[in-house]
């Protein structure tokens, strides 16, 4: 047996009176079947004006639902902005009920107080007061991280052994491609545009002294640091603020445990360790990358470009190399670390860290580079 379907929905509007119009409901006006649409059903009461009042008659509506409370809603908004008196009672007192609630409180475009406009001196002193803030809750940070440091080297930091050897593994091996990629095509542009100089001199020989002394000295060891803040810091706020967020870190703080020691220290120290091995080995990279534009492409010797790089390439740079990514190595886990313990309770605090963390390692970066430039310019080296 065929299900039926229900019966159509239909609209009547006519004069109840000179000044009244009457607007008669029938049929079913639940979802699937036929109703008239809104627009016409409007149009249809507009064309009936002037008339001053609104009356409904529901005595033939077999059904309803929210389709008719939508059309009744315009019909009542549109006639009391034309100063018209609706009337409600012809409709059934589901419907009445319904209206009632929708209409109880109209919005009223003033009731919602504007937000007060902060000036530039609050403005300035707000952002100076968030900054000295940051300012102490990094010291602090420091300080515990110190003072774990010191603790490590006592052997009485607990931490986990293995935890050392994961991050010594995402720190170091798993970086190596990346680590490589980079720095040697940062090789290929340094001889592309030493050489495309140095041949106007006629001294495009020298294009090895140029790419060795750049990649060993700072190239490498920023390019590497630029890396490990936006791959190794990123992860560590990520994971630190994704226990944050869980309220794990509240959970080691209440069974005794340190989080800098048992959370930070690891990272710290694994970290540390291996920014000056991706270095030497960006060195490299580097190096084989501006052999590649000399010898085969401008046709120079493997031999000549070699023994250049030696002679070019002292210990005293490749030191100055070495203790730049220890630096910068140890300002990407301390800036990874601090946003993520900083990090709020919402997962897109987490992805604020997260970004937090690369920017401050990246800056921490160019800001120590500049010092220690500074300062082995200072002592001579």
């Amino acid at each position: 047996m065929s299900e039926r379907l229900p019966d159509r929905a239909d609209v009547q509007v006519g004069r109840a009176a000179d000044d009244t119009l009457f607007v008669q409901l029938a049929g079913d006006w639940r979802d699937g079947a036929a109703r008239p649409p809104a627009g016409e059903v409007l149009d249809r009461i507009r064309a009936a004006r002037p008339f001053r009042r609104l009356v409904f008659d529901a005595s033939a509506l077999t059904g309803w639902d929210s389709g008719l409370l939508t059309l009744l809603a315009r019909i009542v908004r549109g006639s009391e902005r034309e100063g018209v008196q609706v009337d409600l009672e012809g409709l059934p007192a589901g419907v009445r009920t319904l209206m009632a609630l929708a209409t109880a409180v109209p919005p009223k475009e003033d009731a919602r107080t504007p937000e007060p406009r902060e000036g530039f001196f609050a403005r300035v002193g707000s952002d100076a007061l968030a900054f000295v803030t940051s300012a102490f809750e990094l010291a602090a940070f420091v300080g515990e991280t110190a003072v774990a440091a010191a603790r490590g080297l006592a052997g009485r930091a607990r931490f986990r052994s293995g935890d050392l050897a994961l991050f010594l593994q995402e720190t170091g091996p798993r970086a190596v491609p990346i680590v490589a990629l980079i720095n040697f095509l940062v090789g290929v542009i340094l001889a592309f545009v030493g050489i495309a100089q140095l041949r106007l001199f006629g001294a495009q020989v020298y294009v090895a002294d140029l790419v060795g002394v750049a990649m060993v000295r700072e190239m490498a060891a920023i390019m590497t640091g630029i890396l490990m803040a936006g791959r190794t810091g990123a992860a560590f706020a990520a994971q630190l603020g994704t226990m944050q967020v869980n309220e794990e870190i509240d959970a080691l703080r209440t069974l005794g445990v340190d989080p800098v020691e048992f959370l930070v220290l690891p990272r710290l120290l694994a970290t540390s360790l291996m920014m000056p091995l991706l270095c030497l080995f960006g060195d490299v990279m580097g190096v084989l990358g501006g052999w590649l534009v000399a010898v085969p492409v401008y046709g120079q010797g493997s031999t000549l470009y070699f023994n250049r790089t030696i002679e070019a390439v002292g210990l005293a740079h490749l030191f100055v190399g070495l203790f730049m990514s220890l630096v910068f190595g140890a300002l990407v886990a301390l800036a990874g670390c601090l946003r993520g313990l900083q990090c709020g309770r919402s997962a897109s605090a987490v992805g604020e860290a997260a970004t937090a963390a690369v920017v401050t390692g990246i800056v921490s970066i160019i800001v120590a580079t500049a010092l220690i430039t500074v300062m082995c310019d200072a002592i001579g080296i």
